[in-house]
């Protein structure tokens, strides 16, 4: 699902990679956001609203919403709009608020 071809733009595609989203391989490339490698390997389910646990996926594309929040490497609330994938990152569906816990600051 990425765009190959565009009559006005041109495309460069840096080193590939794969990193891991609920445990199966995502391919992507250095300078992709998550949400654009997920979106084009046809993932569009980032998290589940809290109430109803209804899917969510890009929304606004510039971290105003938290319709894309993941969880990164054991961390919530990952904004996968606005950060980029790394090689063997774990991401994972966000299913509630993301409880953040004393290692990451919270008292």
């Amino acid at each position: 699902m990425r765009i190959e071809n565009h009559p006005i733009l041109r495309f460069s595609r840096a080193r590939r990679f794969v990193f891991f989203f609920e445990n199966q391989p995502v391919e992507a490339f250095e300078g992709e956001t998550i949400a654009a490698a997920l979106i084009a390997n046809g993932i569009d389910t980032f998290r589940l609203s809290l109430r109803h646990k209804r899917p969510r996926g890009l929304f606004c594309a510039i971290g105003k919403c938290s319709s894309c929040l993941v969880e990164v490497d054991g961390k919530p609330n990952v904004r996968a709009c606005l950060t980029l994938a790394r090689e063997g990152m774990r991401v994972r569906l966000q299913k509630n608020r993301g409880v953040v816990g004393v290692e990451d600051g919270a008292h």
